[in-house]
């Protein structure tokens, strides 16, 4: 079984690379990918994911997904993606994880990830240009990596798999 952040990645991926309709539609893409879940977790997924629904000409509505998933508007997600040039590396040891930022960038970043509140993140503490971040118990770094793209999805090309 797959977890709840690969599983909201694949959401993400899957509608913002193909027009989905309805959750029906996009239930068969996840289970396609692997996914089984039922309609009631996906809605849940949807909205926590803050996917909204939008005209598509003769089609009637389609889901798109905003920025940054803990956004309330474009503009912050934009300050969100602009946040993540400022990367530099994620390093971990036991429930541990450290990024590097560019200089002045940690403090910024840092405030985002607690705004955002991941389950995987129990705190942080931020410098000039390192974060320490605390992981809950059984959060792999794998989990904390996807957490991370879906709040900064450009984090996506920079972090390694």
């Amino acid at each position: 079984m797959k977890n709840r952040v690969s599983r909201h990645l694949a959401i993400r991926q899957i509608i913002s690379s193909t027009e989905i309709h309805s959750q029906e539609e996009l239930l068969g893409k996840l289970e396609q990918q692997g996914y089984n879940l039922t309609q009631a977790t996906l809605s849940r997924d949807l909205k926590t994911l803050k996917v909204a629904k939008v005209p598509s000409g003769n089609q009637g509505y389609m889901y798109i997904v905003p920025e940054g998933v803990n956004t309330e508007t474009r503009e912050e997600g934009n300050e969100v993606n602009f946040l993540a040039d400022g990367f530099r590396d994620l390093n971990f040891s036991g429930n541990l994880a450290v990024m590097r930022t560019r200089p002045g960038y940690a403090s910024s970043i840092a405030a985002v990830l607690d705004n955002a509140e991941p389950y995987e993140i129990l705190g942080s503490i931020a410098g000039d240009d390192t974060i320490l971040l605390v992981m809950r118990e059984g959060v792999s770094p794998r989990d904390l990596k996807n957490s991370l793209i879906l709040i900064m999805p450009k984090l996506q090309d920079k972090i390694g798999k």
